[in-house]
């Protein structure tokens, strides 16, 4: 039965919609999820069944204790979300497309019925994001499309375990699914930033949590690691940025020859420091593996997902841990005006920045 509501609502949102290309958006949209939903398998009858390869069976056994320990710890609302596990033929489950202007760090924005506008268009299809991508790139925009491992529904339906989990390592597949339940818990429908931040943070100090009880040595060593590559990753990103605002401010001033070739200037210069910094670090980068080539849609996307996170992992520090609070106090300061929530973001970060 609450499946079978949960396809009328995207059936409702379907109806809702008007235009021919906005209309196809759609439906590659709701019938790539409607697969999704019909292909699950319950994990506690997978977990019963003989035939069921020994290494999945682990992993599944591991997405139960991660959910209990999200739901018991984090204080994240778990429901059924990925009790049922699905099998996917590629790594991803969808594609990401961003777009940015060629002299700009603000990218495009799509809006949707409830969700609100957001800066990238998730695609079950490549092709379809292909496509889509040109017709940016015709414009003159800067663009990039990167696979997704795992999205959520905030809440609307129970999200699947699917393989774009079980095919990480055990570290990244739990740090995954609490930063998918997090976006269940706060959700700003025009601040991509402020949602993305957010779950990243709860991302990594669940993780850290987490291993810490496994008593995880090893893997908590690495992920140290892995958030130290992380925010100097970020640092140098914050700096290349602010370079680049400055340029883009400068175009009724320069002709756009002197733009062009300043702005790769700029981007030069952060891959060959993201290069040297891959020397220190065991494992690629969020960009990947040097050498890289980057665009304003890459360090868009980069931002979303990091620019706000030391003021929330300063802000739960403060709150010395308690999620619960932490969730609330959150959920008061998306109800704030952008320029003192994005005040407050600024003076959380800061504070983070002094105890590095």
């Amino acid at each position: 039965m609450k499946q079978l509501i949960q396809i009328n609502l995207l059936l409702l949102l379907l109806a809702g919609v008007s235009g021919c290309s906005t209309f196809g958006y759609y439906s590659q949209a709701i019938g790539g999820h409607l697969s999704l939903m019909m292909r699950g398998e319950p994990v506690e009858r997978l977990q019963k069944q003989p035939d069921t390869p020994p290494e999945l069976r682990q992993k599944l056994e591991l997405a139960e204790a991660a959910r209990r320990f999200a739901r018991n710890r984090l204080d994240l609302p778990t429901g059924d979300a990925f009790t049922e596990f699905v099998e996917l033929d590629r790594p991803w489950v969808v594609v990401n497309l961003v777009a940015v202007p060629e002299f700009s760090l603000e990218p495009h924005r799509w809006c949707y019925p409830v969700l609100g506008c957001q800066a990238y268009r998730g695609y079950f299809k490549l092709e379809q994001a292909r496509k889509e991508e040109a017709r940016f790139r015709l414009q003159g925009y800067d663009t990039f499309i990167g696979g997704v491992t795992a999205y959520s529904t905030l809440g609307w339906f129970d999200d699947p375990l699917h393989t774009g989990f079980t095919r990480l390592s055990d570290d990244r597949m739990v740090a995954l699914m609490f930063h998918e339940l997090a976006h269940q818990v706060v959700y700003m429908a025009e601040d991509t930033a402020f949602n993305e931040s957010f779950a990243t943070a709860v991302e990594l100090e669940g993780l850290r949590l987490w291993l810490e009880q496994q008593n995880s040595a090893e893997d908590f060593d690495l992920a140290l690691l892995r958030q130290e590559h992380r925010n100097q990753t970020l640092a140098l990103v914050e700096a290349t940025t602010a370079e680049l605002e400055q340029l883009y401010n400068r175009q009724d001033r320069l002709t756009t020859e002197q733009l062009r070739e300043r702005k790769a200037g700029h981007l030069e210069q952060l891959a060959q420091a993201y290069a040297r910094l891959a020397d220190d670090y065991p494992e690629p980068g969020p960009f990947g593996a040097p050498p890289v080539q980057l665009n304003n849609a890459n360090l868009a996307l980069f931002r979303q997902y990091n620019q706000h996170v030391p003021a929330f992992r300063q802000l739960l520090r403060e709150l010395d841990y308690n999620f619960g609070e932490f969730y609330r106090q959150v959920e008061q300061l998306s109800g704030q005006p952008e320029p003192k929530r994005r005040a407050r973001l600024a003076e959380l970060s800061h504070r983070f920045d002094e105890h590095l």
